[in-house]
């Protein structure tokens, strides 16, 4: 392989090593200013849009023992990679596509898996990291109300009860 094409691989590569993830996306009739947008917008998930060459990215994605990509491989194509949040990403990526209308997921990997475009909507549409901890957090809380509510409702029963008596007692 030529020197400057290894060093567009090796480049590429250093990209994909960023994240778990990536998203393919055709980047056809976006403009220069729309690409520096969705980077703007990705910078704050710590995320990278990257124009790549297809024959390059090919190679990188089997050095680093991805998964087969060729039938995504055709147009022209940029990848998304980087950030510790992909349901973030995917719903920056998401957003931008549904304004721009211009640009679309081919595909994506995730945890060394092919995923539809589809299912990268479907990411999109999780909830965030900190919607989940607190559903999370309220799971665990809810046993340990339920537990108060029950142990709560013995004393009250009684006070009831002990008051129904002293009601009766005062009418007769």
């Amino acid at each position: 392989m030529r020197p400057e094409k290894q060093f567009l691989v090796d480049e590429v590569s250093r990209h994909l090593q960023k994240s778990d993830y990536v998203f393919l996306a055709n980047y056809d009739r976006i403009t220069v200013s729309e690409v520096s947008d969705l980077r703007d917008r990705l910078a704050a998930e710590q995320a990278e849009f990257h124009v790549v060459k297809n024959s390059v990215l090919r190679v990188a994605a089997k050095e680093r023992s991805l998964p087969d990509l060729e039938d995504f491989l055709a147009g022209p194509t940029a990848i998304v990679i980087g950030g510790n949040n992909p349901s973030g990403v995917a719903k920056i990526i998401k957003s931008f596509f549904a304004e721009s209308s211009k640009v679309e997921v081919k595909a994506g990997v995730l945890e060394q898996r092919v995923i539809s475009p589809d299912e990268v909507k479907q990411l999109a549409d999780l909830p965030t990291m900190e919607v989940l901890r607190a559903q999370f957090l309220g799971l665990l809380n809810q046993p340990a109300s339920m537990l108060v509510r029950v142990l709560n409702a013995v004393p009250t029963s009684m006070v009831t009860v002990l008051q129904a008596k002293v009601r009766q007692a005062e009418e007769n």
